[in-house]
């Protein structure tokens, strides 16, 4: 007996992943589809102003004529495409889980809610049938790996996952290099978005080189049909779109607080799942805000691209 592929807990059980009505119709109809995370919502803004960002979110997918598929886990269930009861609950209930990949299937089972990572959201995605997904920032390799070997399970899920990307990098707090590195062995296809340089998430650049440059949607189209038509390990590809230069982050200002930030992180020996936050939060106390309005600015934009790949990507 085989083993049935669809996300349910048993025969007679409800599906563990529910697209929405308008997502489903979308994917069935071959219309354009764009996944979001709810991480940011859930965790990544203050409320009320997280709520109303994932509303812009979707506005922006919608206003370029492809359907929104903001995926989070209400009560253990996957939902893709998030209606508005829906997304005010991920945007104002206490508690929410922060779930990856490894979490969804403990979140079945004991019917736990909670937002989605990269990892998480491009797992559902791609199991749903989406293949263009819109965030913020990667994970990646932490800076002292040789020591403490902490890396992102984004990489992981990216190397054996067969969706698109959308990003403005990995988040700065990171070893850019040693992540490029890692997603080169891993078989991750990294393409900058009219770019030579990896976009530096905060800024528009990180200043270290990738090998392949595109200029339009219709390409990253191209190389995903590449992907399909060649076959072979089921890789993600990652559009590496940055900031704008006049949104990014003041340079200077980001070197100074993130270094003071790693310094205090040392000192209060903060380690683990607890370093991206306190660094990131950190940031956003010594930027005075700024550093959440670029991240803003960056994900608006992967958005807006992610969507006009999605059309590329509908059309025969």
């Amino acid at each position: 007996m085989t083993r049935s592929t669809s996300l349910t807990m048993h025969s007679t059980a409800a599906p563990l992943l529910q697209p929405s009505d308008e997502v489903a119709e979308a994917l069935a109809t071959g219309a354009p589809v764009v996944a979001l995370e709810s991480t940011i919502i859930s965790h990544g803004l203050p409320q009320p102003r997280n709520l109303e960002v994932a509303r812009e979110l979707e506005g922006i997918v919608r206003a370029a004529g492809a359907v929104p598929a903001t995926i989070a886990v209400l009560d253990g269930v996957a939902r893709v495409g998030l209606n508005e009861v829906e997304l005010e609950r991920i945007a104002t209930e206490s508690g929410l889980r922060k779930l990856g990949q490894r979490d969804l299937p403990v979140a079945a089972a004991l019917k736990a809610s909670g937002a989605t990572t990269v990892s998480a959201t491009s797992f559902l995605a791609a199991r749903a049938g989406i293949r263009i997904f819109a965030t913020g920032g990667l994970g990646g390799v932490h800076r002292g790996w040789t020591e403490d070997q902490d890396e992102s399970a984004d990489l992981d899920t990216l190397a054996r996952t067969r969706i698109t990307v959308v990003c403005a990098g990995v988040k700065s707090i990171l070893d850019v290099p040693s992540t490029l590195q890692r997603l080169e062995t891993r078989g991750v296809t990294v393409a900058g978005y009219r770019t030579d340089t990896f976009p530096g998430f905060y800024l528009h650049s990180s200043g270290e080189p990738i090998d392949w440059r595109i200029e339009t949607p219709q390409q990253a189209a191209d190389i995903m049909r590449g992907q399909d038509a060649l076959g072979g390990q089921e890789t993600a590809l990652i559009v590496a779109n940055p900031v704008p230069v006049e949104q990014q982050l003041d340079p200077a200002l980001h070197d100074r607080v993130l270094s003071e930030a790693l310094a205090a992180a040392e000192s209060e020996g903060v380690t683990g799942q607890a370093i991206t936050p306190f660094l990131l939060g950190y940031l956003v106390r010594g930027t005075d805000g700024a550093s959440l309005e670029a991240n803003l600015a960056a994900v608006r934009g992967n958005t807006a691209l992610a969507a006009q790949i999605a059309l590329s990507w509908s059309r025969p």
